[in-house]
């Protein structure tokens, strides 16, 4: 075991001298004829007269050979087609575009009942604005807030108050006459 220690010691101190023999001679190595290249300069004396230095001066590169691109812009897609933009566009006629609005706003579940078979089954206030809480005739509820539309007749929501939500609905009657009725929702009494 000792021996081990000692081999071990050996070799540590064979490799920092080998390291730094490396170090001082570098890697190539020298022979005793050649100096070293990375050796520092002899040490002037006063005798010696002073000799100049010469200093490489690179030459200046004329204007005329110098050519600059001018900056190019990497994010510039001003040439490129836009793939939000749809690639047919429909015109319709404004007697068709109502048409179609109509149709569809028959299509939503809360214009195809009548108002009043709504119940209203909870009010929420002191937020933003108030909201109302109904649910129409097949139990599907809905959220709603001043100015949207409920109903066959597309009744405008004017207000949500504590007590419960006015609706403002126009119709034409038999006469061809626009009326306007207001109905009012109220929360079912507790019983």
């Amino acid at each position: 075991m000792r021996q081990n220690l000692l081999k071990n010691k050996y070799l540590k101190v064979v490799l920092v001298v080998g390291s730094a023999v490396v170090s001082l001679y570098g890697v190539e190595g020298c022979s005793k004829g050649e100096q070293r290249q990375n050796q520092l300069p002899p040490v002037k004396t006063a005798e010696e007269p002073q000799k100049q230095q010469m200093v490489a001066v690179q030459k200046p590169v004329s204007s005329a050979l110098k050519i600059s691109a001018p900056p190019v812009n990497q994010f510039d897609f001003s040439t490129k087609k836009d793939p939000f933009k749809p690639t047919v566009i429909i015109k319709t006629s404004p007697s068709a575009s109502d048409k179609l609005k109509n149709e569809l706003k028959a299509v939503l579940p809360i214009h195809s009942f009548d108002v009043s078979q709504f119940k209203l089954i909870g009010i929420v206030t002191g937020g933003k604005e108030n909201q109302a809480m109904v649910t129409d005739p097949s139990g599907k509820g809905y959220v709603l807030k001043v100015g949207m539309t409920i109903g066959k007749n597309e009744g405008r929501i004017t207000a949500v108050t504590n007590s419960g939500v006015e609706i403002l609905e126009q119709f034409k009657d038999d006469n061809g006459r626009v009326r306007k009725e207001n109905i009012k929702i109220t929360l079912p009494r507790k019983q």
